[in-house]
């Protein structure tokens, strides 16, 4: 029980905006790796597939296809390595957590993207 709330005490709530996403919609995490005593931003592109936990430990699953192997990355919200979330296309899905991606290849795994009514 100790590892759990060391992990929870890690990252604090951070007063930083992101914008809002939900599972279905693919972005762009640029996320800090630190490599001894060199650091470099690294953008991880996919499609968000699931949004778990409350305020303090929100974090999200972000999945992507990297030479015909799906890579799923779990980011935590609160992390202070999140340089900035980008938000490239609202998907249009019925469910909250999509697993059903990971059975999927080729065309059957795209997701489609949200069409917006634009009033005159």
């Amino acid at each position: 029980m100790d590892s759990i709330k060391f992990v929870q005490n890690q990252y604090k709530p951070t007063d930083r905006e992101f914008p809002e996403f939900r599972a279905g919609d693919t972005v762009v995490v640029n996320y800090k790796i630190i490599e001894g005593a060199k650091e470099r931003i690294q953008a991880f592109r996919g499609d968000v597939i699931q949004i778990k936990g409350n305020e303090g430990n929100k974090t999200f699953t972000v999945r992507k296809m990297s030479n015909g192997v799906g890579v799923e990355r779990i980011f935590p919200m609160n992390s202070p390595n999140i340089v900035s979330i980008e938000v490239l296309k609202r998907g249009k899905v019925r469910r909250s957590r999509i697993y059903y991606l990971r059975n999927l290849v080729g065309k059957k795994a795209r997701i489609k993207e949200k069409t917006r009514l634009v009033s005159k």
